[in-house]
């Protein structure tokens, strides 16, 4: 019993504890309202979210600008959230009528100073940087109808063009930044940064090089666009030179979203987009094609045609026509994208979690998928002091990607127009009695690749005193990526008599893991009109790679063929294990004198493992200084002038982007076995004295904000010059070997002029629209090449001319009386050969390109439409043009044909093939200056449209629907299928409309 009595007391003392904290709380409670406006013209702002800080409860403005509130506690934060302003926080004390005005000008500086750049190691105002930054946010990037944040980036900065290299889900990119500074294409990929964890560049492939160009995978891959919250691209080299032997190229940072403190939110943004080819080439109809082909052969004085032409020997129905581009690349691609996330937090702490998933098909005849899972989250606590403070991140992404082995774009524009149907009225793959080689019969094969992948950074730092700061940057990325490609004995006309036996499958695995620590220490100071900032820090990186490949031959069942153990014969080449060392001390110091004079001085010693020893460290820099004179006296209270700022960089930066190992002796396993016993073959020569490749960078800018920010514009012109190119010099075969890595002493210049500029138009009432403008105007050339001609190089590359020239014949039209063509006969022996006569250099590549974005905003109407343009010569469709009058359909160009009543023709008489002088013309013509012309275009790039709807009466925080294009139109003279992309035979970028939902709760 007194057991139970005290048991009743407790409640009872529980429960009066309960009654008076309760009653202290509704005594706290109040309710507080008032009216927001805009502080440019005083006008009520509806739609305001309003809550108290740390609570769930939130209220909106009306029309009128007026909320009403609840909050508690002795002084609560009020928050006002609206997406045309920035938010503000408001300590209440005692007040319970709170009125607020919003906007982004409250002084001349603010909308400069508030843009804050992540230069890596530090962060710097956009107003107070020295190096050349540039910049996109979330809201250029998230929603977009892409999965590589680099297709949201095309055209949005100067100085960096990027080219997406396939149509196909799951490709690469090639990105420049300020130009190729080496002469090996992997020498001039970037640095990629993810939440501070350096990345491998492009992951290399050994089986996709039929569908994917260059056999290469971006590591951007792995990041949803949703998930990131900037990209930023630094450039010149007081930028870069922090980053020392791995900046030269330019550093790609990466940032991705973190949670924000206030009430929690969770997010679903949903999205369906259908694509398809961009562009499409005219080819001849079935009428056309066959008057070529009989033409062909009479001009080649054949009277009977021979029995394997069945398109005109009446074999294939000759009333038949197919639009091949439509039944092999003109399906509609569909894509699927579904995002969640969850984020919150209070004064010291925040979080985020995010998972999405993205499906995506091709526009060939085949239900390939590419499928990606992606999680992401990030943590972040503050001590109540704000001594400690820990930002954690962490990315893990799933890709798989199942497309067939071979791109179906080339024989889409060559096959027949009255070639046979793809398949029987069984449904059958059609071999039309083995008189038709079938283009979907490869549909049968399959390339698939698979990737996990890991990456987590941590940054801790703790203020020692108020001026001295311990940081500690770390992390780890680990991918492990899978490629298999079956090829199964019916992907071949079945009379061949081929079995399961003749069946291949190949298998490759790649592994990479890497972690890297980054103490550091930084300390701040400010004393009258001096402000100090300095940062010390070191770096240890290690990378381990292990790749291994098998291949099966021959299997009892096509059911067996993922099973590489159940091939009869299999094909083990060297399993490879490799390290990468790399280590570094760097410093950086910032000096401000009157906030108006600015210098910024980066150091960094470098040691790889990639190098000898007696060359594994190196040393680079920079210097960069600024002069805001618009702080000036006589400018500091000017009404037209906001920003005005000349800035310069010098300095120095490197390269080892060689691979590992190259400066030892190697030896790779012998194919052949003697006695029972495998040998070992040497596979490199022994060569310690080869070093970094490195670059000087120069740069002058200057920047302006006009008329209370209203007008901005930046022009910069920069010089960068790298020497000691590492390449692998050709050596004499009686060595024994192909070639010896070493340093080339060549210099390869890039220099530049890049323009930005930006307007807001109307920025007041309830009409906005803002415009931005970007040219970039990029020159290549090469300085020295010491002996030259003497070198095996002699025929790709010449003194001041660009790194991209090609050598090729000048074609000198055709011959009016015999209907040849003609080329210069550059040595006098009077017969075209190589490499005598193909010595007319061919600038190819981009001469300008930029971007014009536009932004409008009408209440819950907001817009925006990018148009990206480049100007360029480049490779066009001559350069793969099937000799006209053979078996190959045509472009509508080539009925431009000579004859004795056209001799001004375009094109040579039609051949069936059997004139050897006329297979021999048409090579030298694919490698002639006809088979180079202007590929410049103009591009709707992207167009958006979105439209917040007013759910917050219904207790959703936002709800918005959109819809987005990509690549919607192009404007261009270029003759080929698309003028940005032109590797031969492959698909390229595709045209996609997309619609979507984003709701918050």
């Amino acid at each position: 019993m007194k057991k139970n009595f005290c048991s009743l007391s407790h409640i009872q003392l529980a429960f009066g504890f309960t009654l008076l904290a309760s009653g202290v709380a509704i005594g706290q409670m109040r309710v507080i309202t008032g009216t927001v406006t805009d502080n440019t013209n005083n006008k009520p702002i509806s739609g305001v979210s309003i809550f108290q800080e740390g609570s769930d409860a939130v209220a909106t403005t009306n029309s009128s600008g007026i909320y009403r509130v609840q909050v508690s506690g002795e002084n609560p934060v009020l928050v006002f959230k609206h997406p045309d302003y920035p938010d503000r926080k408001v300590s209440l004390s005692d007040k319970v009528a709170v009125n607020v005005s919003l906007g982004k000008e409250n002084d001349k500086e603010k909308s400069i100073e508030e843009v804050v750049l992540n230069a890596g190691y530090y962060k710097v105002r956009d107003k107070e940087r020295t190096g050349s930054i540039a910049k996109i946010s979330a809201k250029d990037i998230e929603n977009q109808p892409v999965t590589n944040v680099l297709s949201s980036a095309q055209g949005r900065m100067s100085g960096v063009s990027i080219t997406q290299n396939s149509g196909v889900p799951g490709g690469g990119f090639d990105i420049q930044i300020r130009g190729k500074n080496s002469i090996r294409r992997e020498g001039n990929e970037p640095l990629y940064i993810i939440d501070g964890v350096p990345q491998a560049s492009e992951t290399p492939s050994l089986y996709s090089a039929t569908i994917l160009p260059f056999s290469s995978i971006n590591p951007l891959n792995s990041i949803n666009p949703n998930d990131i919250e900037s990209f930023e691209i630094l450039k010149d080299a007081d930028a870069t030179a922090i980053y020392g032997s791995r900046g030269a190229n330019g550093v790609i940072i990466v940032t991705t979203k973190k949670g924000k403190k206030g009430r929690t939110e969770v997010k679903l943004n949903t999205s369906y987009s259908l694509s398809s080819a961009a562009r499409r080439m005219k080819l001849l109809s079935t009428e056309e094609y066959l008057d070529m082909r009989r033409q062909a052969f009479q001009n080649d004085n054949i009277s009977v045609v021979p029995a394997a032409n069945y398109d005109i020997n009446g074999i294939w129905d000759q009333s038949r026509f197919t639009d091949w581009q439509k039944e092999l690349i003109g399906n509609t691609a569909t894509a699927s994208v579904v995002q969640l996330s969850l984020s919150g937090g209070s004064e010291n702490m925040s979080y985020l979690i995010s998972y999405n998933h993205n499906e995506q098909s091709t526009v060939f005849p085949a239900d390939f998928r590419y499928r990606t899972n992606n999680f992401s989250g990030s943590f972040s606590y503050r001590t109540p002091d704000k001594k400690l403070e820990l930002n954690m991140t962490n990315s893990i992404s799933f890709q798989n990607n199942n497309v067939q082995n071979d791109d179906l774009t080339r024989r889409s524009l060559t096959l027949s127009p009255n070639a046979p149907a793809l398949y029987t009225s069984s449904g059958e793959i059609n071999w039309e009695n083995s008189t038709f080689s079938n283009p979907i019969a490869g549909l049968k094969s399959e390339y698939l690749n698979k990737t996990a992948y890991f990456n987590n950074g941590l940054n801790v730092s703790y203020k020692l005193f108020p001026f001295l700061s311990l940081k500690m940057n770390g992390g780890i990325s680990y991918q492990n990526f899978e490629e298999q490609s079956l090829k199964p004995h019916t992907m071949y006309n079945p009379s061949s008599g081929l079995t399961s036996a003749n069946s291949i499958s190949s298998k490759n695995k790649q592994t990479n893991f890497s972690y890297i620590i980054e103490p550091q220490v930084v300390g701040t100071y400010g004393w009258k009109e001096h402000q100090f900032e300095l940062l010390l820090g070191t770096t240890l990186q290690q990378t381990v790679s292990d790749q291994g490949a098998i291949q099966g031959l021959g299997f009892e069942s096509n059911a067996l063929i993922g099973n590489i153990g159940a091939a009869k014969t299999k094909v083990i080449p060297d399993q490879v294990v490799t390290q990468y060392y790399y280590t570094a001390a760097f410093t950086r110091f910032n000096y401000q004198l009157k906030k108006k004079y600015i210098v910024n001085l980066t150091g960094r010693r470098d040691g790889s493992s990639r190098f000898g020893a007696n060359n594994r460290f190196g040393n680079f820099g920079a210097v960069g200084a600024a002069w805001l004179f618009s702080e000036e006296g006589f400018l500091k209270e000017s009404q037209w002038l906001s920003l005005g700022k000349i800035r310069g960089s010098i300095g120095t930066t490197g390269n080892d982007k060689i691979g590992d190992y190259q400066y030892l002796n190697t030896y790779i396993v012998s194919a052949n076995i003697y006695n029972g016993i495998t040998g070992l073959n040497p596979a490199r020569l022994y060569n310690p004295y080869f070093s970094w490749e490195k670059t000087v960078k120069k740069e002058i800018a200057l920047e302006l904000g006009m008329f209370r920010n209203r007008l901005g514009f930046s022009a910069a012109y920069y010089e960068n010059t790298s020497s000691n190119q590492l390449v692998g010099i050709p050596l004499p075969a009686t060595t024994g070997f192909s070639s010896i890595q070493s340093n080339l002493p060549a210099k390869i210049q890039n220099t530049g002029w890049e323009f930005d500029a930006s307007f807001q138009v109307l920025r007041s009432g309830e009409f906005k629209y803002n415009t931005s403008l970007n040219v970039s105007i990029p020159r290549n050339k090469l300085l020295e090449f010491p002996n030259l001609e003497g070198s095996t190089y002699a025929n790709q590359y010449m003194i001041g001319q660009p790194v991209g020239i090609v050598k090729l014949y000048q074609y000198d039209r055709i011959d009016p009386v015999t209907g040849l063509y003609r080329f210069r006969d550059f040595n006098g022996d009077g017969k075209i050969t190589s490499p005598d006569d193909n010595k007319l250099a061919e600038r190819v590549g981009v001469e300008l390109h930029g971007g014009w974005n536009n932004s409008f905003r009408f209440k819950q109407w907001s817009a925006s439409f990018l148009w990206h343009f480049v100007k360029q010569r480049n490779f066009n469709y001559n350069r793969q043009i099937s000799l006209p009058g053979t078996m190959n359909n045509q472009p509508v160009e080539v009925l431009n044909a000579w004859s004795p009543s056209n001799p001004d023709a375009d094109y040579m008489s039609y051949t069936a093939g059997t004139n050897a002088q006329k297979n021999a013309l048409n090579l030298f013509f694919q490698n002639s200056t006809a088979a180079v012309g202007d590929a410049s275009f103009i591009r709707l790039k992207n167009v958006q449209l979105n439209y917040s709807i007013p759910v917050q009466k219904f207790g959703f925080r936002e709800a918005m629907i959109y819809v987005q294009g990509q690549n919607l139109l192009t404007l261009s003279n270029y003759f080929g299928l698309d003028p940005e992309f032109n590797i031969v035979g492959y698909l390229p970028p595709l045209k996609t409309y997309s619609m979507g939902f984003q709701l918050t709760f």
